[in-house]
């Protein structure tokens, strides 16, 4: 394992802790097929436009997402498509541990 200094350590818990948000993740999903506005985004995730704005301004300073303005359109896209790499990781985790609790709880019948 790499050694990690204080700072290091931080910085990376700080870039976890943008995904903690459901919401986050929603978005994240839904901005994988593309380029979007803020309007679009708040319907295809069923949010508020200043609500999902707000997420969008976590993920950015955290280097997932990236937003170009169009006139008064704010338009965001993923600059980190590792991302979903890790969303993949922690979904198989998850199937894994299920499959453990399935087979533990067959056994107690």
């Amino acid at each position: 394992m790499i050694q990690l200094s204080d700072a290091t350590a931080a910085a990376i818990a700080e870039r976890f802790k943008a995904l903690g948000e459901p919401m986050r993740l929603r978005l994240l999903q839904a901005l994988r097929t593309g380029e979007c506005s803020v309007g679009d985004l708040a319907r295809r995730v069923g949010g508020g436009q200043a609500n999902v704005s707000k997420h969008l301004q976590v993920l950015q300073a955290q280097g997932y997402v990236d937003r170009r303005k169009e006139g008064t359109t704010s338009w965001y896209r993923i600059t980190d498509p590792q991302v979903f790499t890790m969303c993949e990781l922690v979904c198989g985790g998850l199937e894994e541990e299920l499959d453990r609790k399935r087979k533990l709880l067959r056994r107690r019948r």
